[in-house]
Order: structure tokens, then C-alpha cells, then sequence
């Protein structure tokens, strides 16, 4: 089972989310553990909890300490009794995709920092963390967004998360490709058809039908997925 911590100035915005739904119901199940942090409560300032300061050479905004988030860290390590695979949400890291997720699955244990403010000192960053991770070229007020996308992208690909397997290796970017189109009862709505072959028992034809489906709509919405796909599969 993957352990995930999350170090946060906001632990609530992060359980808030993760408490619900399928990630919250996995985590009860003791499918998949998720903490969260306040960096605050590590403070070497015991009166204010002050986590931040003005950046040497100047600059507007504040930047966060290192000290609070290194004893935050080894607090981690010491309650878990493990040594964690770090990734600081920053903007200017790699950006996430379902391949990483794929990839954080196979650790036992992540710790996902999240800045706030301008940022963080960068020599607790050089000290603790093994990569940077961006979920988009955009800049957000702090980490926990990401934090919170990472984890639920993660968790949901684990054992016993997930009803089955199944779930999660048809959909869009597990092969290369987005996902059919899905349809549901009732069998006509507003005048539109559920397609025919959905309706045949046929496998075999249905199989190949989300196939063609999957090329279109890929083609269409993402032409640059389709092209590193024809590269992948120049035969396919």
C-alpha cells in the first residue's frame, strides 16, 4: 500500500477534497494512506508559528523558510519509518501526466511539498526534494491544487482503489489514445440514439468500434496525442 504525505500551510483545504469521494472511501478502506501536514506546527517560532520572510536581495512577497519545512520533513520520515520520494509542486517542474502517475504509483512512499507565497528558500530544496512537478503551464497561489491532483491521479490507479483494473486502463491516456464515447440508459434521449452496435451483444465488433472511436476522437481533439501515437505504432 502507498503511503502519501502531503506538507502543506493549508491541511484542511487538502482533507477536504481527499476525505471525499472514491479517494475518501479508499483511505477508510485502508486501500491507500494519505497525511497531511501543517508546516506551520513546525515552526521554530513557538508565539507566531511564522513560517516566512522577505527574500534576500529584495523583491515583493514573502518567501518560505527552510528550517520548518526540513523539521516537517524528518518528522515524516520519523512516523512513517521510511524515507519518502520528495516532489515540490513548483511551476517550473516537469509537467504531470498519466505516465508519472504511473511512475508515483511504484514508489511505496511520496512526500509532495507544497510552496506558497513567492516560493521557497532553495536550499532546503536542494537538500530534500528528488524532482519538481507542474500539473499545467500556469502559476497558482500555491502548491495544494496540485498536490491534491497528484495524489487523487495516483491513489486511484491502486490496488483495491478502483473496482477493478479495468476502470482505469481503458481510459483516456493509458494508451496513448483518449477514451470512446460512453452511453448510458435511457436508449434514446432528446432524440439521439445510442449507437447500434452498443446494443448488439457483439464484442468483438463493439471492441473494434471504441477502437475507431478512440482513433477519431484523438485525431480530432488531440492532434498532437495522434501524432506520437502513429510514431509509437507506425503499423497500428
Amino acid at each position: 500500500m502507498i503511503r502519501i504525505d502531503i506538507a502543506t500551510l493549508f491541511p484542511e483545504m487538502c482533507e477536504a477534497v481527499l476525505s471525499a469521494s472514491i479517494i475518501g472511501r479508499a483511505r477508510k478502506a485502508g486501500k491507500v494512506e494519505i497525511h497531511c501536514h501543517n508546516i506551520r506546527d513546525y515552526s521554530p517560532d513557538p508565539k507566531h508559528h511564522r513560517v516566512d520572510d522577505t527574500p534576500y536581495g529584495g523583491g515583493k512577497g514573502m518567501v518560505m523558510q527552510p528550517e520548518p519545512i526540513y523539521r516537517c520533513y524528518l518528522d515524516i520520515i520519523r512516523q512513517s519509518q521510511s524515507l519518502p520520494h520528495v516532489v515540490y509542486l513548483s511551476p517550473q517542474g516537469q509537467v504531470f501526466n498519466e505516465q508519472k502517475a504511473l511512475a508515483f504509483r511504484e514508489y511505496p512512499h511520496l512526500l509532495l511539498l507544497c510552496g506558497h507565497y513567492e516560493g521557497v528558500d532553495e536550499r532546503v530544496l536542494e537538500r530534500i526534494v528528488d524532482e519538481e512537478i507542474s500539473i499545467g503551464d500556469y502559476v497558482l497561489t500555491g502548491g495544494e491544487l496540485g498536490a491534491m491532483v497528484i495524489t487523487d491521479a495516483v491513489a486511484r490507479l491502486c490496488d483495491g482503489v478502483l473496482a477493478d483494473a479495468s476502470c482505469y486502463e481503458e481510459e483516456s491516456h493509458m494508451n496513448g489514445l483518449l477514451e470512446y464515447p460512453q452511453y448510458t440508459r435511457p436508449e434514446v434521449w432528446d432524440g439521439r440514439q445510442v449507437p447500434q452496435v452498443l446494443l448488439s451483444g457483439h464484442h468483438a465488433n463493439i471492441t473494434r468500434w471504441r477502437t475507431e472511436q478512440s482513433l477519431d476522437r484523438t485525431a480530432k481533439k488531440r492532434p498532437d496525442m495522434m501524432k506520437k501515437y502513429r510514431q509509437q505504432h507506425p503499423k497500428g
